[in-house]
């Protein structure tokens, strides 16, 4: 066999994630991305009652856990062909929006950003000059003197007591890294800041859903009713609490996030020349604008983009058998019916058969990619591998017209001087993450504005009971739940037999891209990234690896299924 190149685990990651690189000199000639645990729920759903499915399609994973749960009640509200009540879509646009702030700050801080940050030179920065270039690139109260030199110090405490935390495991010093001292410094009292910011912005999911993680959510609407005299419900003074969180997210989006994401790109333009990989690129489209159910009102459209066509939209169908397919040709699965076949999710198949398909399970020394080789299966749209996430949302906002985005990646491109070819890359998936955090934060004024112009009004609904009732129920019925989570298109497919669940299949933002090899031998968008004009300053250190595998912000727990129930396909961990 060839000898590859390995990155196992893959870190500052959710999940397990394994990259294979073949290399040619010190270029990556073919990649590989292979999740390398088995974890899901869609079995433990079957013969439940589909107004609990959010519960538990929440546990698919401990980060996104609000997404999978609305996800999961959209479902079943399409399958009941059932509307929910304007205040309740406004409240749940805030609670995805407040989401996507939350998860994209805390991803570039703390997941990302030390792709490019070297720790080791922030030690030897002046914090004076840092204070004041902080100063010059944002408002952000905290950037004095004092407080760069007091996180200086602690950062010099923490590494010298061997105890890094999340500072371990880097490639501190590598010759890949080209920022100032004085930005290292920056990048890294911002990532603190970050820490106490996130803390409290969390609080929005627990006033409108009582707990974060995994807030309450309910099948026709919001767990929460509106009462202004109520110590319990949603009252004024609770409000009151989001419009502040609203006003802190803005601050800290506008005055930090955006330009430590400018500031740092602009040296390391050169990574706006690689890792794209597909040039296609999809969105299922979200938040509805006042209420409304129609995509034609969503923030966020939907569609498909074709070989980097902005011109183009391709019209997307979350229902029809002929779109989405999932293949498991090089996947540890196997499909009744031979696995050279896709499968719409409708129809989905969650059978483990490693053996079966002839890959070679935990532990290994070498994926047998002409086999299987990934816990992920390969979904495709229409046959074309397509990126999802805050690239392909930014990119189909572009292209049909969105004004302030329109506007933001001229700012960005100029401020940085690169053409707009630079979005399909690297770079463009990590500044796209960026300007899209601006988008939304400055979005949830208005949906909360909104519903405080509809509670003056009398209106106060936040549930529609109806679908509640089973007797309304047919006696078959499906439905498809969707939305845009954080890391991209997420969709939920039910399918209601007297009034319990038959079957139940989640196809997932890292699925998309973090799936492996096709029938057909196409790669997924990980894969293609990765072989897409990359080279290594050091193989021992692959750096350069992660700074484009980080770029789709990856959660591999989101994107694996579940074993077989009859036990046919058990995981081994031997320890050698």
């Amino acid at each position: 066999m060839t000898e590859r190149l390995v990155v196992d685990p893959v870190t500052r990651i959710e999940g397990h994630l394994r990259i294979e690189a073949r290399m040619d000199g010190e270029r990556i000639a073919e990649a590989y991305s292979s999740g390398t645990m088995v974890r899901g729920l869609e079995l433990i759903l079957r013969g439940r009652d589909p107004r609990e499915a959010w519960a538990f399609a929440q546990r698919i994973c401990g980060v996104c856990t609000l997404v999978h749960g609305i996800a999961s009640v959209r479902a079943v509200e399409a399958a009941l062909k059932g509307a929910i009540p304007p205040n309740a879509q406004l409240i749940r646009n805030l609670m995805i929006a407040a989401q996507h702030v939350h998860d994209h700050v805390m991803h570039f801080y703390h997941l990302h950003a030390l792709d490019w940050v070297d720790v080791a030179s922030a030690l030897r920065a002046d914090p004076k000059a840092a204070a004041a270039l902080a100063q010059r690139q944002g408002q952000w109260p905290l950037d004095s003197i004092g407080h760069f030199t007091d996180v200086q110090k602690r950062l010099h405490d923490l590494l010298k007591s061997g105890q890094p935390g999340l500072f371990a495991n880097g490639y501190w010093g590598h010759p890949a890294y080209k920022l100032p001292r004085e930005i290292n410094l920056i990048a890294l009292v911002h990532d603190l800041d970050a820490l106490a910011w996130q803390r409290e912005i969390v609080k929005l999911h627990t006033l409108f859903g009582g707990k974060n993680p995994h807030p309450n959510l309910v099948v026709g609407g919001v767990a929460s009713p509106i009462d202004l005299d109520s110590d319990t419900a949603i009252n004024a003074r609770k409000l009151a609490q989001v419009q502040d969180l609203i006003q802190q997210m803005r601050e800290f989006v506008t005055q930090v996030y955006v330009p430590d994401v400018l500031s740092i790109a602009s040296y390391y333009k050169d990574w706006g020349e690689r890792g794209e990989g597909l040039g296609n690129f999809m969105s299922y489209g979200d938040l509805p604008a006042r209420g409304a159910e129609d995509p034609a009102s969503f923030l966020l459209p939907r569609g498909v983009i074709l070989g980097r066509d902005l011109r183009k939209v391709h019209e997307l169908d979350l229902d029809a058998r002929d779109q989405i397919e999932e293949y498991v040709a090089h996947s540890w699965y196997r499909y009744q019916d031979g696995n050279a076949q896709g499968l719409h999710p409708y129809a989905g198949e969650t059978a483990l058969d490693y053996e079966g398909c002839g890959g070679v399970p935990p532990p290994y020394q070498q994926l047998r990619v002409d086999d299987g080789y990934s816990f992920i299966k390969s979904p495709r749209w229409r046959g074309h591998v397509v990126e999802v996430g805050p690239l392909a949302r930014v990119l189909l906002l572009h292209a049909t017209g969105h004004r302030q985005t329109r506007e933001l990646v001229k700012m960005a491109l100029r401020r940085l001087d690169l053409s707009s070819q630079a979005l399909f890359s690297t770079l463009g998936r990590t500044l796209a993450r960026a300007l899209e955090t601006q988008i939304l934060v400055d979005a949830m004024q208005t949906w909360y504005d909104d519903l405080i112009a509809n509670i003056k009004a009398g209106e106060t609904k936040t549930c529609n009971q109806d679908l509640w009732d089973p007797v309304n129920w047919p006696a078959r019925c499906w439905g498809v739940g969707y939305m845009e989570a954080p890391r991209g298109a997420l969709g939920h497919w039910i399918d209601i037999e007297n009034g319990k669940i038959a079957n139940y299949q989640a196809v997932v933002p890292t699925t998309w891209n973090a799936g492996p090899r096709d029938h057909q031998g196409q790669p997924g968008a990980y894969e293609a990234a990765l072989q897409d004009r990359h080279q290594l300053h050091d193989p021992a250190r692959p750096v350069e690896i992660l700074r484009t595998v980080h770029s789709f912000d990856p959660c591999i727990a989101c994107a694996v299924h579940l074993v077989d129930p009859q036990g046919a396909g058990q995981v081994r961990i031997r320890v050698q």
